[in-house]
């Protein structure tokens, strides 16, 4: 429990700290690291489509990722691709079309971005739509997603 107080702590500090605290972080840099976001977010729903679970895990940070979904944490990197592969693998129809849309990037700092999007997971069993929050930070040069907090949008009734 406490990490997750230091952790929201620390989330709310970062999030308070506007883009334009952070000088070294030019308007054409800022938007250059922007697009090399969003490729990363293109790359993983690409990989989703194709089946290729490991590849989508390309977008997480490894071992370290801090994933939230259905009112808990997964243990870890491996626990989230293992979640993956237990829950939507196997068929294109259970796996689904996942598409991320409405995508909203803030950088916080020259090695963090926060990203909120909307995400939908077209399938004939239990399709699926929600908001995505993620902590970005850029490690050894490349972006990877830090925090990863799910929230889908409850089914009618």
């Amino acid at each position: 429990m406490r990490t997750a107080a230091a952790l929201l702590v620390a989330l709310t500090l970062t999030a308070s700290t506007p883009a334009s605290a952070h000088p070294q972080l030019t308007a054409a840099v800022e938007e250059a690291e922007k697009q090399a976001i969003l490729q990363v977010i293109t790359r993983m729903e690409a990989a989703w489509n194709r089946g290729d679970f490991r590849g989508y895990m390309d977008g997480f940070a490894n071992p370290d990722v801090k994933f939230v979904s259905k009112g808990r944490f997964q243990r870890d990197w491996q626990g989230t691709l293992d979640h993956y592969i237990r829950d939507y693998g196997g068929s294109p129809e259970r796996r689904g079309a996942l598409r991320f849309f409405d995508i909203r990037i803030e950088m916080l700092a020259p090695d963090a971005a926060q990203l909120i999007s909307r995400y939908q997971l077209d399938r004939p069993k239990d399709p699926q739509d929600g908001v995505n929050t993620r902590l970005m930070r850029k490690r050894d040069g490349r972006w990877v997603i830090w925090l990863n907090h799910v929230s889908s949008a409850e089914p009618p009734r």
